[in-house]
């Protein structure tokens, strides 16, 4: 599968932004789908993830009642409903796909940035 993540830009803090992420193929609906990122000299990592079997969410503790993960099979894309931004939440955001454990497909990322 190819990924095609859009949707990033400067933002204001306590601003909005929505994230998208187009999947090619049409086997879309077998994959879990993931939102990581990655802040300037940071080690990227893992933001959420809405599951593939049956759209349950995960979020990391920093954004949960902030971020919302969804998806639009019919679309093949999932998107990042990005709520309430802080300075900190400044990255690139990467969308990855995975079959199980291991996230093995990935977007080519999309920059946030949020202004204090």
């Amino acid at each position: 599968v190819q990924l095609q993540a859009s949707g990033g830009g400067l933002v204001q803090a306590g601003g909005s932004l929505r994230l998208s992420c187009a999947a090619s193929g049409r086997t879309f609906t077998k994959y879990t789908m993931g939102w990581f990122r990655q802040a300037p000299r940071k080690e990227r990592e893992f933001v959420g993830r809405i599951s593939r079997s049956d759209d349950s969410t995960y979020y990391v503790d920093s954004v949960k009642g902030r971020f919302t993960i969804s998806r639009d099979d019919a679309k093949n894309t999932v998107y990042l409903q990005m709520n309430s931004l802080k300075p900190e939440d400044t990255a690139v955001y990467y969308c990855a796909a995975t079959y199980g454990s291991t996230w093995s497909w990935w977007g080519q990322g999309t920059l946030v940035t949020v202004s204090s």
